[in-house]
């Protein structure tokens, strides 16, 4: 998958289209879509092509339980476009292929992981609204974010690992702790067989052999500001485990670390760049703020590279 171009163009067509419609007909599904059962799934697939030759594969999984569920809806009608804009116009990532998942918790939900493929144009979008947001949840701070991080150590498939050893990236979000993965749970989502349970954390190490794994801790829902679930991501994650006061930024910190990681960004020039996007400075001062401890560490502490050449949409007229 991930064979096409992204067009802004297109989706600004189709996000305003959005601004009447509620919820309910964005996201349509009522149960687990069939293309998202990850029950069975052998690997979803991130490939070079001639369109997209140095692909940089990009999971953002979403915590459907509870308020979380708006987030997606965020996305779906405007956050989207801002997460591409960002990558591809302001030179991040020359060929990012982002896979949307939804999570929820495996003990109690009907639907605890929903995946779709990996994509580099408008076809995201298509996965994304496939999402069942069931906003379910157990109701015991924890939901099954684990699912995510054991999706991407055992069933994906990247060429950018592959071919140059290079990771790629797994988001997951939500304002809860993360359950340990009992095998039965394993058996049930992905039809996989475990000698054991797995523990989140070995999970989490797992995934972190083939993807630089963040998990960032929205304070907003109804748990975020409690100071167990960030203790518990710290644990788990370090200096990766990052807190926004809401969704609004999710998108510019999603791809500002990445930027950071690709060494196409660094701290001054990602506040430039939120400047300049107009994200308001409240959101950008969270951004930022999330982004600090980030920015100073090991893996960011080195000269940016100048910004890749800045994408042409479909009219062919440069943005930046």
């Amino acid at each position: 998958m991930g064979y096409t171009s992204w067009s802004d163009d297109a989706y600004s067509q189709l996000s305003n289209a959005r601004t009447t419609q509620t919820r309910d007909q964005i996201f349509g599904n009522r149960q687990v879509d069939p293309t998202m059962n990850p029950h069975g799934l052998a690997f979803r697939e991130s490939c070079d092509s001639p369109q997209h030759p140095d692909s940089v594969p990009v999971i953002v999984a979403f915590d459907v339980t509870g308020s979380m569920g708006t987030i997606p809806e965020r996305f779906a009608r405007e956050e989207l476009g801002g997460l591409m804009r960002m990558l591809v116009d302001r030179g991040y990532v020359a060929d990012p292929q982002v896979l949307f998942a939804a999570i929820g918790d495996a003990y109690t939900d009907g639907g605890p992981f929903q995946v779709g493929q990996f994509e580099s144009g408008l076809e995201m979008d298509m996965w994304l609204t496939r999402i069942w947001i069931e906003g379910g949840g157990g109701g015991q701070r924890h939901e099954s974010y684990a699912l995510a991080h054991w999706f991407a150590a055992h069933h994906t498939r990247t060429d950018a690992w592959q071919k140059r050893a290079k990771k790629g990236y797994l988001f997951t979000m939500g304002d809860e702790m993360t359950w340990d993965l009992p095998r039965d749970q394993l058996k049930k989502v992905f039809g996989d067989t475990a000698e054991k349970d797995s523990k989140a954390k070995d999970a989490i190490a797992k995934a972190a052999e083939t993807w630089e794994v963040f998990h960032i801790v929205v304070a907003e829902g109804y748990h975020g500001k409690e100071p167990e679930i960030l203790q518990q991501w710290q644990g788990l994650l370090g200096e990766r485990a990052l807190v926004l006061p809401d969704a609004h930024g999710i998108c510019a910190l999603i791809a500002q670390t990445i930027g950071l990681h690709e060494g196409t960004l660094d701290a001054q020039s990602a506040r430039q760049d939120l400047d300049a996007m107009n994200l308001g400075g409240t959101t950008a001062a969270a951004v930022s703020t999330a982004l600090a401890t980030l920015a100073g560490s090991h893996l960011a502490r080195r000269p940016a590279k100048a910004h890749l050449p800045a994408a042409k949409t479909a009219g062919g007229v440069d943005r930046l």
